[in-house]
């Protein structure tokens, strides 16, 4: 029943209002009420809804397998129990029987699988959203990977695309985060993106141009390809053994440094952003093998991205800002990503990015101090709803790809310091740029040595924290008692504009019963508007 696209594009979207819902109301029964308790309760929530969706997920596959596998690298912002529940969609999906597979392998070699395989496994290695990979050995005994496409994917795409459309036009029509999302444009990047998955040769050029663009890079491999056994719905490689990035029991067992692999992995990563180009766009532990002596190998190139030069040196600025902490220069570059409008008030962000930075360097946000961490939610909250911020489409895969990537990082070495990893980086990157002038003077490269000196920055910042506490303490207090009031007051307009929207309502319905023109417009009229206020008040 769920390969039908009625009832498929139904359980998709009716689960995604049942959702978002329920996370709009508890918010707003717990607005200015967040702590250990509540938060015990948000992952409860959260957690039951993770169930819902991996099972939902595992029966009707395609799309929902793309999105849980993003949803299951949130190691920075999901519970631990959420990213229990999805782990299972990132690359062990059910396989589907092996006659079917072996059919489509036919189909597109036009002969028997016989024909150019010795052997091929019993049973899929590995299983996804799109395809499921055969570990096969040709006829002169190389062993090979064989990744086929699941047959009657397109169609189930097409069904999943349509339930994504529905639920973009509710959030957009119901909600208030079309202020920060162009959510047309979105759909078409998504669709753009994933759907490029579909075509296994387009994969295989992507792997090439990976392996040619970092084939100097010490300890990273990239499979070779076949490309006279591989069609849009097949592609055949090199068979590489090896771990996921994430088996940290592998690790222990061969003697690797999960510190080295991390660090490793992140220069690997921020390569693809320097100078503009593809990235890869689904950094998960199931694209990532490591092998026992310690190379890192990087597979599955179906979803990739591309930022251009002009972005990519805009997000290394956004870096630079922030290590020379010049917020300015993160406001400028974030305009200029357009992720900033200019009508923004640029004096509480850089306020809020400094505190978050501040926060970073100090371990606050690592050891959970309770009141740091409620007023910088509190903040990044009220920045998001008052704020001319948005999220342009095409970084969507991007912020995708860099958060699946934090996860990853997060689970080799917890306490890996990216600023210390990147600021190398980014003073190497400066200093190649021919764009007549020099990216930063002496006064940064000073403030570069100042801040290189490590642990010894962290005690002045604690200082400044604690001289700054009483007066931030005192805004804070006096912000939130004000914003309690004013939820106070929103609650109490709702009320009685929800009442005059059921009487009103309720008069509509005598007048047509009776039908009494003159009360149903009359009726009419206070509905619209008590409808209109009641959903005018945030």
């Amino acid at each position: 029943m769920n390969q039908f696209s009625f009832i498929r594009i139904y359980r998709i979207v009716f689960m995604a209002v049942k959702f978002y819902t329920q996370a709009t109301l508890f918010q707003r029964r717990h607005r200015g009420a967040w702590n250990p308790l509540v938060e015990e309760k948000w992952n409860t929530l959260v957690t039951k809804q993770a169930k819902q969706y991996k099972t939902l997920a595992l029966k009707l596959g395609g799309l929902m397998i793309k999105m849980g596998q993003f949803l299951s690298t949130r190691a920075d912002i999901m519970p631990k129990s959420f990213l229990e529940e999805l782990e299972g969609l990132t690359d062990r999906v059910p396989s589907v029987e092996r006659e079917k597979i072996i059919s489509v392998l036919e189909t597109e070699w036009n002969s028997p699988y016989s024909s150019y395989l010795a052997e091929l496994s019993e049973g899929a290695v590995a299983s996804a959203s799109i395809g499921e990979v055969y570990k096969g050995t040709l006829k002169d005994g190389t062993v090979v990977a064989v990744k086929i496409q699941r047959p009657g994917t397109e169609k189930l795409l097409r069904a999943d695309f349509q339930a994504m459309r529905i639920v973009i036009w509710f959030m957009k029509t119901f909600t208030p985060l079309s202020k920060q999302i162009n959510f047309t444009q979105l759909f078409g990047e998504m669709t753009e993106t994933i759907g490029a998955e579909l075509n296994f040769l387009q994969e295989l050029q992507s792997g090439r141009a990976f392996a040619d663009r970092f084939s100097e890079m010490d300890g990273i491999r990239f499979p070779v390809y076949f490309d006279d056994l591989s069609t849009r719905r097949v592609l055949v490689m090199e068979w590489i053994e090896g771990a996921r990035i994430t088996d940290l029991a592998f690790i222990e067992k061969h003697g690797l440094d999960r510190h080295e692999i991390a660090e490793r992995l992140f220069i690997l990563f921020l390569e693809q952003i320097l100078y503009g180009g593809q990235f890869h766009a689904d950094p998960h532990g199931g694209n990532i093998l490591l092998k026992p002596d310690g190379t890192i190998v990087l597979i599955d190139f179906g979803m990739t991205g591309t930022i251009t030069a002009a972005d990519s040196q805009a997000v290394l600025r956004i870096a630079e800002g922030i290590i020379f902490k010049n917020y300015e220069l993160v406001l400028d570059a974030l305009e200029e990503l357009r992720f900033l409008l200019p009508q923004a008030n640029r004096e509480l962000l850089a306020d809020t990015i400094s505190r978050l930075v501040a926060a970073y360097e100090s371990d606050e946000l690592m050891q959970m101090d309770s009141f740091v961490v409620e007023r910088l939610f509190k903040d990044m909250q009220n920045i998001v709803r008052t704020q001319p911020v948005q999220l342009p489409a095409e970084f969507a895969f991007f912020g995708r790809a860099a958060s699946i990537f934090v996860g990853v990082l997060n689970v080799l070495d917890p306490g890996i310091d990216l600023l210390a990893l990147a600021r190398p980086r980014v003073l190497e990157w400066a200093s190649t740029q021919k764009e007549g002038k020099p990216v930063f003077g002496k006064s940064d490269v000073l403030r570069w040595v100042l801040n290189a000196s490590g642990p010894f920055r962290v005690l002045p910042q604690k200082v400044i924290s604690y001289l700054e506490e009483p007066e931030r303490m005192r805004h804070y207090i006096e912000n939130r008692d004000g914003r309690n009031r004013q939820h106070e007051r929103d609650l109490q307009s709702r009320m009685f504009a929800g009442i005059f929207t059921i009487l009103s309502f309720t008069g509509i319905s005598v007048s047509v019963w009776f039908w009494h023109e003159p009360f149903m417009w009359v009726s009419s009229g206070f509905f619209v508007g008590s409808l209109w206020i009641y959903r005018s008040i945030k």
